[in-house]
């Protein structure tokens, strides 16, 4: 924890903040966007996610208090940034995020960095069909293999709710998956 103190005096401090900030995106540019991919679908749109996620992270980088893990805010971050961004894009399109998940699932097969199968696209179809909070508990858990503990502070739920949702959301999927 302390490292983690001394990590933060050094994204603050003007004189260590480059290199710090280098590190930074080093360590948590891989996992930020997977976990973004996971929500928005989109390799653009992720990028373009993740590219506001850091944004945010540096301008509020003062205001973070240490009471969870930085990776447990940037994470926070990320996922109201990614929903946001979908929020946004339906009301763009004049839908709803539900039917801009449903479009984004549809597209997924053109998009040339989609490297799954039809069980994948399968799946992807049925986790899109979910509530967006078990989405999210889903991709977070099954995907990324992030503790509860961890997804309890990112999201600010209950290791119980959160055991309860993956529950739900995995029985939901096999459903999906067994009937069609």
């Amino acid at each position: 924890m302390q490292e983690e103190k001394d990590f933060i005096k050094e994204l603050l401090n003007p004189k260590t903040q480059n290199i710090a900030f280098q590190k930074l995106l080093r360590d948590f540019q891989k996992p930020l966007y997977n976990h973004i991919r996971a929500i928005v679908l989109n390799h653009d749109d992720a990028d373009d996610v993740l590219q506001n996620t850091f944004v945010k992270v540096f301008q509020n980088l003062k205001n973070f208090k240490g009471e969870s893990k930085l990776f447990s805010w940037m994470y926070r971050i990320a996922t109201n940034e990614a929903i946001t961004f979908i929020n946004k894009k339906a009301k763009r399109s004049g839908t709803t995020s539900e039917a801009m998940k449903t479009k984004l699932i549809e597209n997924l097969q053109a998009d040339i960095y989609f490297e799954g199968d039809e069980i994948q696209l399968k799946l992807q179809k049925a986790i899109a069909l979910l509530p967006e909070k078990q989405q999210l508990v889903f991709k977070m858990r099954y995907y990324e293999e992030i503790k509860y503990e961890n997804m309890s502070e990112i999201l600010g739920t209950s290791v119980g709710a959160l055991k309860a949702s993956y529950h739900h959301a995995v029985k939901k999927i096999e459903d999906f998956m067994n009937a069609n």
